[in-house]
């Protein structure tokens, strides 16, 4: 996430959506561990920031006056610099955090060792930056056992907890079954059927809705003069906005990637790699498969899954007398391709989908496991 999106995201820290989620938490009753979960780029982990903050705010009179953003803990929260609070999430999150709590520069003493490694460490450094790693979890939670710094309350926020390789979630759940005192742990997960049942049943469940279209449109076209430099037409964010599956803060980093221009940015490749795969997909039987896994093949492979798992939802509902949900710019190629499409195969096709994404952050290659689905998405169009 650039500086831009940062600047937003410090602004408007708790989407219009999420403020019914926000004021049914009782501070002064709150469990010992939350499970947020809910469709990623819709605001929950700002809105965990902000509880993060509350729970540790030392002023105000009531829950709902919390955080009083001007107690000594407000401030040492908004510094990075509270000792009470813990962020457990991958360098590729860090920046999320209040001003970038962790340092990314080279001599910062917190940047991790794979992070600092060259020549060969390369590989293991893109591999960690997708984990949150064992030292880090045990390095925290080793620390429960000291009391809080501050007398208060400790809280340690986990995301996204289905990253968390299997030995950091044992170690964690080891503290979830017996918590600390004082010790209040705020867990948030896109997937929640990728979170271990036995992690699950020690939280409270609390589901962050994703907002009415209008809604989300409305939050959007407000938070874009806030963005310097930053342009769009309505159709643009209409339509980046049905792609993104309603998610308005994936829809704003999108609109960013896309204006900056940056052919190197992870986000830019994705939005590319994506715009090519609906081009491909779009011409049915016809697909050239190998070419489309060729031009395809650097974009992250969960993106590039969801992406397919769009265009092959609205196949399936515009063959069931539907609409498209996700592409209704793409309406009449749409509808065409359903008049062809086999419902059996689709839904077969659909199946592979889904159990790709179970894997998705583990491909074997992504070159190999595109080619395969693509192979099989033409042959949907076959009798």
């Amino acid at each position: 996430m650039n500086d831009a999106m940062l600047s937003v995201a410090t602004q408007f820290k708790i989407a219009p959506w999420l403020e019914p989620l926000w004021d049914s938490f009782d501070l002064h009753s709150f469990p010992s561990a939350v499970l947020i979960h809910g469709q990623a780029g819709i605001g929950k982990f700002e809105l965990a920031v902000e509880l993060a903050k509350a729970l540790l705010c030392e002023g105000g009179e009531g829950p709902q006056s919390k955080p009083c953003n001007h107690c000594e803990a407000c401030h040492w929260f908004d510094s990075a610099n509270h000792p009470d609070f813990i962020a457990l999430v991958p360098e590729t999150h860090r920046k999320l955090l209040p001003h970038g709590q962790f340092d990314t520069d080279a001599d910062s003493p917190k940047k991790s060792k794979a992070s600092q490694s060259d020549g060969d460490g390369e590989a293991v450094e893109k591999k960690e930056k997708k984990n949150i790693s064992i030292e880090e979890t045990r390095s925290a939670i080793e620390g429960l056992s000291i009391g809080s710094h501050r007398g208060g309350n400790r809280v340690i926020l986990v995301y996204p907890l289905e990253m968390l390789r299997s030995d950091s979630a044992n170690t964690l759940l080891k503290s979830l079954e017996e918590p600390p005192s004082k010790t209040i742990f705020i867990l948030l997960a896109d997937r929640l059927d990728r979170v271990l049942p036995t992690i699950r049943s020690r939280c409270r469940l609390v589901s962050a809705p994703r907002p009415d279209r209008l809604i989300g449109l409305a939050w959007l076209r407000d938070q874009l003069p806030h963005i310097p430099g930053l342009k769009a037409s309505d159709a643009d964010i209409d339509a980046i906005y049905d792609e993104q599956g309603g998610a308005p803060y994936d829809v704003l980093e999108s609109l960013i990637a896309r204006n900056n221009k940056d052919e190197k940015d992870e986000l830019t490749i994705a939005l590319q790699a994506s715009r090519y795969l609906l081009q491909s997909m779009a011409q049915g039987i016809r697909i050239n498969w190998l070419d489309a896994a060729e031009k395809t093949q650097k974009a992250r492979y969960s993106l590039l899954l969801a992406t397919m798992q769009r265009w092959a939802s609205d196949l399936q509902s515009v063959s069931q007398m539907g609409l498209p949900r996700y592409y209704p710019k793409h309406e009449t190629t749409i509808r065409g391709l359903a008049q062809m499409v086999r419902l059996p195969k689709l839904l077969r096709f659909w199946k592979s989908l889904t159990q790709a994404r179970r894997h998705e952050n583990h491909p074997l290659a992504t070159r190999i496991q595109m080619e395969s689905l693509l192979s099989q998405y033409q042959q949907i169009f076959e009798d």
